[in-house]
């Protein structure tokens, strides 16, 4: 197995840690007979040697011993081994594979995210907490250190490797290294170990690149193989095969299609029609959504009879009882949902399904999902809500709080859970916080849900929260959402804010909660707490500083920023001058006073002040005209976050749609993040925006939601588009 490995200068050759001198050691030691030894050792491959999938110049001379240990039998743990491999010499995050590619995969597995494929069952890589530290991809491809070592604790540096090629380069010779060995996968495939087995199968479709044999080797194994995890594995394989070979994919669909139906089991039925769905969307059964449901069901039912009859109670099948799972099933619906993508209705009707299941495992599952659902896509959610709300009412915390969390990103749309939210607050006071080890008490889940929707059944115990020694500091921006219904609660807010200790350097992070709902319930009667706040300005403001903004945009929303005008004068020369003139325009209109400070806030290099100066420009209209020739040009060119404040500026100074509109229709679809400043613009023009007409229908149209991003979203999301929504719905009215 380890021919040729003491030839190797490993000293000279690096990892994500530095030297890669102890790595024979490391692949000597997954061949050990000892578990621990072995696991140590496969840690230090993905940790170090593949760190974060990334592949080094000792990750490729690893390839030909990894090769040698997955092709003898008396190697334990091969299977993870094989998913090293198929790791290594994967497409990775982007490739043709995507995130459900292997390094996708790896990367999921070790930043404990479950996954797709083999890795998702429990035998892939072990996690790794060193993962914790990884560079960020953007780094220089050549990771070297101070020969700090991961069993250390040692973090990543980066450094230009020598005599190493880029990153692309060595992901490629990668890849061709594993296809120059993918002959050992068509053995592994038949391996009497199931774990191999199971990794062989994806591995076989990814690098052997004879797709009549690998299809023939596929076929042959489906119609011999009993484990279940193997089968899915196998049906897995299917639809990348049908994936990557489109000229040969009619015989892989027609096998899933065969699986698709009886007499094969619920799980590998529901397993293969995620991969028609994903591949072959046209070869889908008529009854998708009710046939999946009755699977799922099935299932479960043949799931929860296999615990039952397990043989002898022991402790870990006691805590599985206690934190019971099912990925694999999770895993199933998570492909179906996917591939139904822009199918709402059909995708609401699933989750119906799944958020009814007599299984409490199916409906966590099914509430994690509804988030992935409501994030990214547009649909009628009310029965899905009401289902989350349902669950709120299980013995399970588990299952309830997993609704909670979801519920509470709803925010208004979370209105048909209400009732059941308010239910959860009132039985439980002790869930109105919820204190991290270690630090301050946040607000707890369902109270912060149930304010979210608006719904002043949330006022009697925000009170009782702001009345004790240690309220939340986030509570005011929970009290915000409550809007005027919050109104009994500003005694209290006020009160606060005026205890903030103002040369604390904490006074900002205290107050700007606070200042938030003073702004949202219109408390007049808080201005003296607010003029508090910027006593000391400009020079003595200490850590305060980072609210001067807010405090200020507060006082001109109040309508009381003439009693602070001798201190906004004295902020005028300071970063909040933009603010600071804003506000003094709204207490005396007199232009003269503000428009030379915002004419030289728009000529300053940073865009982000540009951009503030135009949208307070905007605020002075007409009186504003000597501006004009700056933000026509700052309207022409630069970033769009900076062009769309300049139009908007321009229509509101001199009332000309002629060179606003086609900078709103270039911005609208260059970047969605413009389009609600844009849609609060057009809803002021009223018939002047009719040649915006189709962006607006077309956006009241799109299932998918303006702010949805692949593999990251923020926890406005789901309200922004939700306010988008309602904008353009105003301005066509408006039309």
């Amino acid at each position: 197995m380890f021919t040729g490995i003491d030839e190797v200068d490993w000293a000279s050759l690096r990892h994500a840690y530095g030297s890669a001198e102890d790595v024979p050691g490391w692949l000597r030691a997954l061949a050990s007979a000892d578990t621990a030894e072995r696991a140590t050792a496969l840690d230090g491959m993905f940790g170090a040697v593949h760190h974060e999938g990334r592949v080094y110049d000792s990750t490729l001379a690893c390839v030909p011993f990894l090769f040698a240990l997955a092709a003898r039998e008396e190697v334990p743990d091969r299977g993870c081994i094989v998913e090293l491999l198929v790791s290594i010499g994967g497409e990775g995050v982007g490739g043709a594979e995507g995130v459900g590619g292997p390094k996708g995969r790896e990367r999921a597995a070790h930043s404990g995210s479950g996954g797709g494929g083999a890795s998702a069952e429990g035998s892939g890589a072990r996690g790794n907490p060193r993962s914790a530290k990884a560079p960020s991809t953007a780094e220089a491809p050549g990771i070297v250190g101070n020969a700090e070592n991961p069993r250390d604790g040692g973090t990543p540096r980066t450094a230009q490797d020598p005599g190493t090629s880029d990153g692309s380069e060595r992901d490629r010779r990668a890849r061709e290294a594993v296809c120059a060995g993918a002959g050992v996968f068509a053995a592994l495939v038949g391996d009497p170990d199931p774990a191999v087995r199971r990794a062989a199968a994806g591995a076989l479709v990814r690098f052997l690149e004879e797709p009549p044999r690998v299809l023939a080797l596929l076929r042959q194994r489906l119609r011999a193989e009993r484990e279940g995890c193997v089968l899915l594995a196998l049906t897995e394989a299917l639809g990348l095969f049908a994936h990557r070979y489109p000229a040969h994919a009619d015989g892989a669909l027609d096998l899933l299609a065969e699986q698709s139906a009886p007499p094969y089991a619920p799980g590998l039925r529901l397993a293969a029609l995620g991969q028609l769905a994903l591949r072959a969307p046209g070869r889908l059964p008529a009854d998708l959504v009710p046939a999946a449901v009755q699977l799922l069901q099935q299932r479960s039912a043949q799931r929860l009879r296999r615990q039952e009859q397990a043989g002898t109670d022991t402790l870990v099948r006691r805590i599985r009882r206690l934190r019971p799972s099912d990925e694999q099933g999770a895993m199933l619906l998570r492909t179906l949902h996917s591939a139904l993508g822009d199918r709402v209705d059909d995708r609401i009707a699933l989750l119906t399904g799944q958020l009814t299941s007599p299984d409490p495992v199916d409906r966590c599952n099914a509430v994690w999902m509804s988030a992935g659902l409501f994030r990214g896509w547009r649909g009628a959610y009310d029965g899905p809500v009401r289902l989350l709300g349902a669950q709120l009412g299980s013995e399970q915390d588990r299952l309830r709080d997993a609704a909670v969390s979801v519920l509470a990103e709803l925010f208004a749309l979370a209105a048909p859970a209400a009732d059941d939210l308010h239910a959860l607050v009132a039985a439980r006071p002790d869930l109105w916080t919820h204190r991290w080890e270690r630090s301050s008490p946040t607000l707890g889940g369902p109270l912060k849900a149930l304010a979210r929707t608006g719904d002043p059944r949330a006022v009697p115990p925000l009170a009782q929260l702001l009345a004790g020694p240690s309220a939340p500091v986030g509570l005011g921006c929970e009290v915000a959402h409550l809007g005027r219904a919050a109104a009994p609660l500003a005694p209290a807010v006020r009160h606060r804010l005026g205890r903030v200790p103002l040369d604390s350097p904490t006074a900002a992070r205290l107050a700007a909660p606070l200042l938030t709902a003073v702004r949202a319930v219109r408390d007049r009667h808080a201005v003296p707490e607010l003029l508090r706040l910027l006593s000391g300005a400009p020079d003595g403001l200490g850590a305060r500083d980072a609210v001067v903004g807010q405090v200020i945009e507060t006082l001109a929303e109040l309508g009381a920023a003439a009693e602070a005008a001798p201190l906004l004068r004295g902020l005028l020369r300071t970063r909040h001058a933009v603010t600071a003139a804003g506000a003094l325009w709204s207490a005396d209109g007199d232009a003269g006073a503000v428009l030379p400070v915002l004419l030289r806030e728009l000529a300053q290099p940073d865009p982000l002040v540009r951009a503030s100066a135009a949208r307070q420009l905007a605020g002075l209209g007409p009186a504003a005209r000597g501006a004009l020739p700056e933000l026509r040009r700052l309207a022409g060119a630069g970033p769009l976050r900076e062009r769309v404040p300049a139009a908007c500026a321009l229509w509101r100074i001199a009332g000309d749609p002629d060179p606003v509109l086609p900078v709103f229709r270039y911005a609208w679809t260059a970047d969605p993040r413009t389009r609600a400043p844009i849609a609060r613009c057009l809803a002021t023009m009223g018939p002047a925006a009719a040649p915006l007409h189709d962006l607006l229908v077309t956006e009241l149209t799109d299932p998918r939601r303006h702010t949805a991003q692949q593999g990251a979203y923020g926890h406005r999301d789901i309200p922004d588009d939700e306010e988008l929504l309602w904008m353009c719905r105003g301005v066509l009215a408006g039309l």
